[in-house]
Protein backbone atom coordinates (compact mmCIF):
# COMPACT_ATOMS: atom_id res chain seq x y z
CA UNK A 1 0.00 0.00 0.00
CA UNK A 2 1.35 3.50 -1.16
CA UNK A 3 2.57 5.82 1.94
CA UNK A 4 -0.55 8.55 2.25
CA UNK A 5 1.53 11.51 2.15
CA UNK A 6 4.38 10.17 -0.92
CA UNK A 7 7.45 13.27 -1.36
CA UNK A 8 10.43 13.34 -3.38
CA UNK A 9 13.26 11.99 -2.15
CA UNK A 10 17.03 13.67 -2.60
CA UNK A 11 19.96 11.06 -2.97
CA UNK A 12 20.78 10.44 1.10
CA UNK A 13 24.43 11.80 -0.04
CA UNK A 14 22.99 14.68 -1.59
CA UNK A 15 20.89 15.13 1.81
CA UNK A 16 23.84 14.89 3.77
CA UNK A 17 26.08 17.25 1.28
CA UNK A 18 28.12 19.65 3.92
CA UNK A 19 27.59 23.58 2.44
CA UNK A 20 30.15 25.40 0.33
CA UNK A 21 30.29 29.33 2.67
CA UNK A 22 31.38 31.63 0.56
CA UNK A 23 33.37 34.63 1.84
CA UNK A 24 32.13 36.78 3.84
CA UNK A 25 30.16 40.04 1.79
CA UNK A 26 29.90 43.57 2.50
CA UNK A 27 26.57 44.80 4.46
CA UNK A 28 24.73 47.62 3.03
CA UNK A 29 26.06 51.05 4.43
CA UNK A 30 28.77 49.30 6.03
CA UNK A 31 32.56 50.94 5.10
CA UNK A 32 34.77 47.45 5.28
CA UNK A 33 37.83 45.93 3.21
CA UNK A 34 36.58 42.63 2.03
CA UNK A 35 39.37 40.32 2.52
CA UNK A 36 37.54 36.99 2.45
CA UNK A 37 37.35 35.43 -0.95
CA UNK A 38 40.65 35.64 -2.73
CA UNK A 39 39.87 38.22 -5.26
CA UNK A 40 42.17 40.72 -7.10
CA UNK A 41 41.16 44.54 -5.85
CA UNK A 42 41.98 45.90 -9.16
CA UNK A 43 38.80 46.84 -11.35
CA UNK A 44 38.40 45.20 -14.94
CA UNK A 45 41.21 46.15 -17.47
CA UNK A 46 40.19 48.47 -20.57
CA UNK A 47 40.21 46.02 -22.61
CA UNK A 48 37.72 43.51 -20.87
CA UNK A 49 35.79 46.34 -20.51
CA UNK A 50 35.59 46.93 -23.90
CA UNK A 51 35.28 43.63 -24.80
CA UNK A 52 32.35 43.30 -22.73
CA UNK A 53 30.82 46.19 -24.10
CA UNK A 54 31.11 44.43 -27.56
CA UNK A 55 29.86 41.01 -26.50
CA UNK A 56 26.70 42.62 -24.93
CA UNK A 57 25.27 43.21 -28.46
CA UNK A 58 24.77 39.42 -29.39
CA UNK A 59 23.16 38.38 -25.13
CA UNK A 60 19.96 37.50 -27.74
CA UNK A 61 22.46 34.70 -29.29
CA UNK A 62 23.49 31.26 -27.59
CA UNK A 63 27.07 31.52 -26.87
CA UNK A 64 29.35 28.72 -28.96
CA UNK A 65 28.66 26.04 -26.84
CA UNK A 66 32.30 24.71 -27.60
CA UNK A 67 34.25 27.70 -27.07
CA UNK A 68 36.23 27.61 -29.74
CA UNK A 69 38.09 30.40 -29.89
CA UNK A 70 38.55 30.24 -26.45
CA UNK A 71 40.15 26.53 -26.44
CA UNK A 72 42.01 27.06 -29.34
CA UNK A 73 43.94 30.19 -27.20
CA UNK A 74 44.36 28.37 -24.26
CA UNK A 75 45.81 25.32 -26.32
CA UNK A 76 48.11 27.49 -28.12
CA UNK A 77 49.19 29.01 -24.80
CA UNK A 78 49.61 25.69 -23.39
CA UNK A 79 51.39 23.54 -26.42
CA UNK A 80 48.44 21.25 -26.04
CA UNK A 81 46.04 21.92 -28.80
CA UNK A 82 42.60 23.13 -28.74
CA UNK A 83 41.08 19.45 -28.43
CA UNK A 84 42.44 18.72 -24.81
CA UNK A 85 40.80 21.74 -23.52
CA UNK A 86 37.74 21.98 -21.72
CA UNK A 87 36.41 24.89 -20.32
CA UNK A 88 33.62 25.46 -18.08
CA UNK A 89 31.55 27.83 -15.42
CA UNK A 90 34.79 28.12 -13.43
CA UNK A 91 37.31 25.71 -12.65
CA UNK A 92 35.03 24.61 -9.91
CA UNK A 93 32.57 23.36 -12.44
CA UNK A 94 35.20 22.14 -14.37
CA UNK A 95 35.95 19.75 -11.57
CA UNK A 96 32.94 18.82 -11.22
CA UNK A 97 32.29 17.35 -14.71
CA UNK A 98 35.97 15.87 -14.30
CA UNK A 99 35.03 13.49 -11.11
CA UNK A 100 31.21 12.86 -12.85
CA UNK A 101 33.01 11.62 -15.82
CA UNK A 102 35.20 9.35 -14.02
CA UNK A 103 33.38 8.30 -10.62
CA UNK A 104 31.34 5.44 -9.81
CA UNK A 105 29.61 4.63 -6.68
CA UNK A 106 32.38 2.75 -3.94
CA UNK A 107 35.18 4.74 -5.22
CA UNK A 108 37.04 6.64 -3.49
CA UNK A 109 39.00 10.66 -4.04
CA UNK A 110 41.40 11.53 -2.09
CA UNK A 111 42.92 14.88 -1.37
CA UNK A 112 45.21 16.76 1.39
CA UNK A 113 43.11 18.28 4.04
CA UNK A 114 42.75 21.15 4.60
CA UNK A 115 42.31 21.96 1.42
CA UNK A 116 39.84 23.89 -0.99
CA UNK A 117 36.16 23.09 0.76
CA UNK A 118 34.52 22.99 -2.62
CA UNK A 119 36.34 19.60 -3.22
CA UNK A 120 34.47 16.79 -0.66
CA UNK A 121 31.07 18.88 -2.04
CA UNK A 122 31.95 17.98 -5.67
CA UNK A 123 33.26 14.21 -4.92
CA UNK A 124 29.90 13.35 -2.82
CA UNK A 125 28.00 15.41 -5.84
CA UNK A 126 29.47 12.45 -8.02
CA UNK A 127 28.97 9.44 -5.89
CA UNK A 128 32.33 9.03 -4.30
CA UNK A 129 33.92 9.31 -1.11
CA UNK A 130 36.31 11.69 0.14
CA UNK A 131 39.72 10.46 1.38
CA UNK A 132 41.30 13.43 3.28
CA UNK A 133 45.21 13.26 4.27
CA UNK A 134 46.16 15.87 6.54
CA UNK A 135 48.46 18.15 5.66
CA UNK A 136 51.40 18.51 7.18
CA UNK A 137 52.76 20.77 10.60
CA UNK A 138 53.81 23.48 8.01
CA UNK A 139 50.38 23.34 5.88
CA UNK A 140 52.06 21.42 3.48
CA UNK A 141 50.44 18.27 0.95
CA UNK A 142 51.88 15.28 2.76
CA UNK A 143 52.49 13.47 -0.19
CA UNK A 144 54.30 10.71 0.83
CA UNK A 145 51.19 9.92 2.92
CA UNK A 146 49.02 10.30 0.12
CA UNK A 147 51.13 8.00 -2.06
CA UNK A 148 50.85 5.29 0.73
CA UNK A 149 47.22 5.75 1.41
CA UNK A 150 46.13 5.14 -2.49
CA UNK A 151 43.86 1.83 -2.49
CA UNK A 152 42.02 -0.24 -5.30
CA UNK A 153 39.17 2.33 -4.85
CA UNK A 154 40.92 5.00 -5.29
CA UNK A 155 39.91 6.57 -8.10
CA UNK A 156 41.45 9.91 -8.40
CA UNK A 157 43.88 12.34 -6.24
CA UNK A 158 43.40 16.02 -5.88
CA UNK A 159 46.51 18.22 -5.54
CA UNK A 160 45.99 21.64 -4.56
CA UNK A 161 49.18 23.81 -5.11
CA UNK A 162 49.50 26.46 -3.96
CA UNK A 163 46.91 24.95 -1.34
CA UNK A 164 43.90 26.89 -0.24
CA UNK A 165 43.66 27.55 2.19
CA UNK A 166 47.01 27.28 3.79
CA UNK A 167 49.60 28.75 1.37
CA UNK A 168 52.43 26.38 0.37
CA UNK A 169 53.06 25.20 -2.89
CA UNK A 170 54.14 22.10 -4.58
CA UNK A 171 57.21 21.95 -6.41
CA UNK A 172 57.90 20.71 -9.49
CA UNK A 173 60.34 18.03 -8.37
CA UNK A 174 57.75 16.73 -5.49
CA UNK A 175 54.72 16.68 -8.34
CA UNK A 176 57.02 14.74 -10.54
CA UNK A 177 58.15 12.02 -8.02
CA UNK A 178 54.66 11.77 -6.78
CA UNK A 179 53.30 10.72 -10.23
CA UNK A 180 56.04 8.48 -10.55
CA UNK A 181 54.58 6.89 -7.56
CA UNK A 182 50.72 7.20 -8.86
CA UNK A 183 49.41 3.97 -10.53
CA UNK A 184 48.83 5.17 -14.41
CA UNK A 185 44.61 4.02 -13.91
CA UNK A 186 44.46 6.38 -10.81
CA UNK A 187 43.73 10.20 -12.02
CA UNK A 188 45.76 12.82 -10.83
CA UNK A 189 44.09 16.53 -10.82
CA UNK A 190 46.75 19.60 -9.94
CA UNK A 191 44.61 22.31 -9.43
CA UNK A 192 46.77 25.41 -10.01
CA UNK A 193 43.99 28.20 -9.50
CA UNK A 194 46.93 30.64 -7.65
CA UNK A 195 50.22 29.23 -9.38
CA UNK A 196 50.62 32.65 -11.30
CA UNK A 197 51.36 34.30 -7.66
CA UNK A 198 53.84 31.55 -6.68
CA UNK A 199 57.62 32.80 -6.44
CA UNK A 200 58.94 29.78 -4.77
CA UNK A 201 62.03 27.81 -6.61
CA UNK A 202 61.02 25.24 -9.03
CA UNK A 203 57.56 25.79 -9.30
CA UNK A 204 54.60 23.39 -10.51
CA UNK A 205 54.42 23.28 -14.45
CA UNK A 206 51.42 21.07 -15.16
CA UNK A 207 51.12 21.68 -18.59
CA UNK A 208 54.24 20.84 -19.00
CA UNK A 209 53.82 17.06 -17.83
CA UNK A 210 50.95 16.60 -19.63
CA UNK A 211 52.86 14.51 -22.41
CA UNK A 212 54.56 12.16 -19.95
CA UNK A 213 51.46 11.52 -17.81
CA UNK A 214 48.42 10.45 -19.38
CA UNK A 215 46.15 10.41 -15.94
CA UNK A 216 46.97 14.41 -15.41
CA UNK A 217 44.39 16.73 -15.77
CA UNK A 218 45.65 20.02 -15.16
CA UNK A 219 42.96 22.96 -14.00
CA UNK A 220 43.42 26.59 -14.27
CA UNK A 221 40.81 29.39 -13.67
CA UNK A 222 40.21 33.09 -15.05
CA UNK A 223 38.97 33.89 -11.32
CA UNK A 224 42.57 34.83 -9.62
CA UNK A 225 45.24 36.32 -11.83
CA UNK A 226 43.15 37.75 -14.48
CA UNK A 227 40.68 39.17 -12.25
CA UNK A 228 37.39 37.74 -13.70
CA UNK A 229 36.03 36.34 -10.74
CA UNK A 230 32.52 37.68 -11.39
CA UNK A 231 32.39 36.07 -14.79
CA UNK A 232 32.76 31.94 -13.62
CA UNK A 233 35.66 31.06 -16.62
CA UNK A 234 37.79 27.94 -15.57
CA UNK A 235 39.57 24.85 -17.57
CA UNK A 236 40.83 21.80 -17.62
CA UNK A 237 44.10 20.58 -19.75
CA UNK A 238 43.87 16.94 -20.28
CA UNK A 239 45.11 14.12 -22.73
CA UNK A 240 42.45 14.18 -25.42
CA UNK A 241 40.20 10.92 -24.70
CA UNK A 242 39.60 11.97 -21.12
CA UNK A 243 38.86 15.82 -22.34
CA UNK A 244 36.08 13.88 -24.85
CA UNK A 245 34.56 12.30 -21.66
CA UNK A 246 35.19 15.36 -19.55
CA UNK A 247 32.99 17.43 -22.15
CA UNK A 248 30.21 14.99 -22.49
CA UNK A 249 29.88 15.59 -19.03
CA UNK A 250 29.30 19.36 -18.79
CA UNK A 251 26.42 21.53 -19.30
CA UNK A 252 25.29 22.93 -22.30
CA UNK A 253 26.88 26.62 -22.97
CA UNK A 254 28.25 26.82 -19.32
CA UNK A 255 30.81 29.96 -20.46
CA UNK A 256 28.25 32.37 -21.41
CA UNK A 257 29.53 34.88 -24.84
CA UNK A 258 30.68 37.68 -22.33
CA UNK A 259 32.63 35.87 -20.05
CA UNK A 260 34.41 34.02 -23.33
CA UNK A 261 34.66 37.39 -24.45
CA UNK A 262 36.30 38.81 -21.45
CA UNK A 263 38.57 35.80 -21.43
CA UNK A 264 39.92 36.28 -24.55
CA UNK A 265 40.37 40.01 -23.56
CA UNK A 266 42.34 39.04 -21.09
CA UNK A 267 44.60 36.27 -22.90
CA UNK A 268 45.77 39.14 -24.79
CA UNK A 269 47.38 41.61 -22.01
CA UNK A 270 49.40 39.66 -20.29
CA UNK A 271 51.97 42.22 -19.51
CA UNK A 272 49.12 44.16 -17.78
CA UNK A 273 48.56 40.82 -16.26
CA UNK A 274 51.89 40.10 -14.94
CA UNK A 275 52.32 44.00 -13.36
CA UNK A 276 49.18 43.97 -11.88
CA UNK A 277 50.41 39.78 -10.17
CA UNK A 278 53.46 41.74 -9.14
CA UNK A 279 51.92 44.21 -6.94
CA UNK A 280 49.82 41.51 -5.62
CA UNK A 281 52.89 39.49 -4.63
CA UNK A 282 54.81 42.53 -3.13
CA UNK A 283 51.73 43.13 -0.36
CA UNK A 284 51.65 39.60 -0.38
CA UNK A 285 55.40 39.62 0.90
CA UNK A 286 54.80 42.89 2.89
CA UNK A 287 51.66 41.41 4.77
CA UNK A 288 53.67 38.06 5.68
CA UNK A 289 56.66 40.08 6.85
CA UNK A 290 54.56 41.80 9.32
CA UNK A 291 52.37 39.62 10.65
CA UNK A 292 55.76 37.75 11.67
CA UNK A 293 57.03 40.50 13.36
CA UNK A 294 53.81 40.71 15.36
CA UNK A 295 55.00 37.12 16.47
CA UNK A 296 52.26 35.28 14.34
CA UNK A 297 53.49 31.83 12.69
CA UNK A 298 52.41 31.84 9.08
CA UNK A 299 52.72 29.03 6.90
CA UNK A 300 54.89 29.68 3.11
CA UNK A 301 52.04 32.31 1.62
CA UNK A 302 52.51 31.39 -2.07
CA UNK A 303 48.94 32.58 -3.21
CA UNK A 304 47.24 35.64 -2.72
CA UNK A 305 46.48 35.50 0.61
CA UNK A 306 47.61 34.40 4.01
CA UNK A 307 46.98 31.30 6.92
CA UNK A 308 46.42 32.00 10.37
CA UNK A 309 46.86 28.77 12.33
CA UNK A 310 44.25 30.12 15.22
CA UNK A 311 42.38 26.51 15.92
CA UNK A 312 39.54 27.08 18.09
CA UNK A 313 39.92 31.14 18.14
CA UNK A 314 39.27 31.39 14.55
CA UNK A 315 35.80 32.51 14.70
CA UNK A 316 36.41 34.61 17.30
CA UNK A 317 39.27 36.54 15.42
CA UNK A 318 36.49 37.54 12.68
CA UNK A 319 34.58 38.47 14.81
CA UNK A 320 37.15 40.79 15.81
CA UNK A 321 38.09 42.22 12.68
CA UNK A 322 34.58 42.12 11.40
CA UNK A 323 33.78 44.75 14.15
CA UNK A 324 35.97 46.92 13.29
CA UNK A 325 35.26 47.09 8.98
CA UNK A 326 37.69 43.52 7.76
CA UNK A 327 36.19 40.75 6.40
CA UNK A 328 37.77 37.56 6.72
CA UNK A 329 37.23 34.05 5.85
CA UNK A 330 37.31 31.75 9.01
CA UNK A 331 37.69 28.06 9.01
CA UNK A 332 35.69 27.10 12.26
CA UNK A 333 38.21 24.93 14.41
CA UNK A 334 41.10 25.43 11.65
CA UNK A 335 42.35 28.93 11.02
CA UNK A 336 41.77 31.99 9.27
CA UNK A 337 42.61 32.86 5.59
CA UNK A 338 42.96 36.47 4.74
CA UNK A 339 43.45 37.55 0.71
CA UNK A 340 45.57 40.34 -0.01
CA UNK A 341 43.27 43.54 -0.66
CA UNK A 342 43.84 46.82 -1.79
CA UNK A 343 46.66 48.42 0.81
CA UNK A 344 44.67 50.76 2.94
CA UNK A 345 42.80 47.02 3.68
CA UNK A 346 46.18 45.03 4.52
CA UNK A 347 47.12 47.76 6.36
CA UNK A 348 43.47 47.77 8.74
CA UNK A 349 43.82 44.18 9.02
CA UNK A 350 47.52 44.33 10.30
CA UNK A 351 46.71 46.57 12.66
CA UNK A 352 43.95 44.49 13.78
CA UNK A 353 46.18 41.39 13.94
CA UNK A 354 48.85 43.29 15.89
CA UNK A 355 46.05 43.88 18.83
CA UNK A 356 45.32 40.60 18.64
CA UNK A 357 48.74 39.15 19.18
CA UNK A 358 49.82 41.65 21.86
CA UNK A 359 46.05 40.54 23.91
CA UNK A 360 47.02 36.77 23.15
CA UNK A 361 50.76 37.97 24.90
CA UNK A 362 49.61 39.30 27.70
CA UNK A 363 47.03 36.07 28.38
CA UNK A 364 50.10 34.18 28.29
CA UNK A 365 51.94 36.28 30.55
CA UNK A 366 48.98 36.21 32.99
CA UNK A 367 48.41 32.24 32.80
Amino acid sequence: MAPKNPSVRLRPDIESLPAYVPGERPTVGMQVYKLSSNEIAFPPLVAVGAALVDAAADLNRYPDMYATALTEALGARHGVGAERVTVGNGSVAVLQHVLTAVCEPGDEVMMAWRSFEAYPIAVQVAGARAVMVPVDGEGRHDLAAMAAAITERTRAVLLCSPNNPTGPALTQSELRGFLAAVPASVMVVLDEAYIDFVTAPDPTDGPALLGEHKNLVVLRTFSKAYGLAGLRVGYALARRRLTTGFRAASTPFGVNNMAMAAALAALQAEAQIRDRVAEVITERDRVVAALRDQGWTIPDAQGNFVWLDLGRRATAFADHTRARGVLVRAFAGDGVRVSIGEPEGNDLFLSLAGEWAARSARTLERA
